[in-house]
């Protein structure tokens, strides 16, 4: 069931399976760009049944508040948002200490990830460990731009001035949000094609159709310098783990790879055949038994 919590002024909705489990530890669950906590609806029971388990929308999407969006050079108030990973990890820090009120292990896919990382820092000794699902990498991050091609790096000034412009922000969101987009997205996403249903398009669609769903796109296509996993986890204390789809489209798993043997905190990979950018939505069967297994290591 949906409750809602109150944060800044803010309306956050998030749900929980297994409140009433006898255990040590919660799981909180921390959904990717465009997605909800109804991303979880094949995870979480399952997840609940070993310990409490949360999710919760980001400022931005699902059922939560969806602020006008703040870029850095522009006036803060009341009633704007500057959509960034400080800011979410915040939201989610905040949650963890007045909704859940135990030691958790963090989950997050693709940007939920990047979040994971560095709420954990924030919740030091409150966090047991995070999972890494297809964590994002963030190709187009400033500190990337040496990456990318000669040509890219000369457009990118005009790139990311045109992003601002609300009226070219807002007439992307608007081409992108309905069904039928979405769901050829999905079908990239989702390799294997399965579980790509109504049920999950309209998850998906849904959001969009809020007033505030444009502010919340601009403000995510307009951070061009924020957190990297790698930096994160460079001086890492807690123990991570990796679940990868192996066809994943945007992060390719050979950076998970990297990551597995370059850094002390993370303790396994697992690569799902055939999977894309969202495993855990995808074949949850295969990835459900993963996130058992790591979260009866913690307890």
């Amino acid at each position: 069931m949906k409750q809602v919590w109150t944060w800044q002024n803010m309306q956050i909705a998030w749900q929980v399976e297994g409140e009433e489990i006898n255990s040590p530890i919660a799981i909180v669950l921390i959904h990717g760009f465009g997605a909800s906590k109804d991303h979880w609806r094949l995870n979480q029971k399952s997840i609940g049944s070993k310990a409490p388990c949360y999710a919760l929308d980001l400022v931005g999407f699902g059922e939560s508040s969806q602020p006008n969006s703040c870029l850095p050079y522009e006036k803060k108030t009341s009633q704007n948002f500057h959509y960034c990973f400080d800011n979410w990890s915040q939201q989610v820090f905040d949650f963890c200490k007045e909704i859940v009120n135990k030691p958790v292990l963090l989950i997050g896919n693709s940007i939920g990830g990047v979040i994971a990382l560095n709420t954990s820092n924030k919740l030091s000794k409150k966090c047991l460990g995070v999972v890494l699902i297809d964590c994002a990498q963030r190709t187009m991050d400033d500190k990337r731009l040496a990456e990318q091609s000669l040509l890219m790096r000369f457009f990118r000034p005009v790139i990311k001035t045109l992003v601002r412009q609300r009226l070219l922000s807002t007439t992307l969101f608007t081409n992108a949000a309905n069904p039928a987009f979405i769901e050829k997205i999905l079908k990239v996403a989702y390799p294997s094609g399965s579980n790509v249903n109504e049920e999950l398009v309209d998850i998906l669609f849904q959001p969009t159709q809020r007033k505030g769903a444009p502010e919340a796109f601009r403000g995510f296509i307009n951070l061009f310098d924020d957190y990297l996993a790698p930096g994160l986890l460079e001086h890492f204390e807690k123990p991570v783990h990796l679940i990868w789809g192996e066809k994943d489209p945007w992060e390719p798993v050979k950076e998970a790879e990297k990551w597995s043997q370059k850094f002390e905190c993370i303790k396994s990979l697992e690569i799902i055949a055939n999977a894309g950018h969202c495993p855990h939505d995808e074949m949850p069967e295969k990835v459900n038994p993963i996130i058992e297994k790591i979260i009866q290591e913690a307890i």
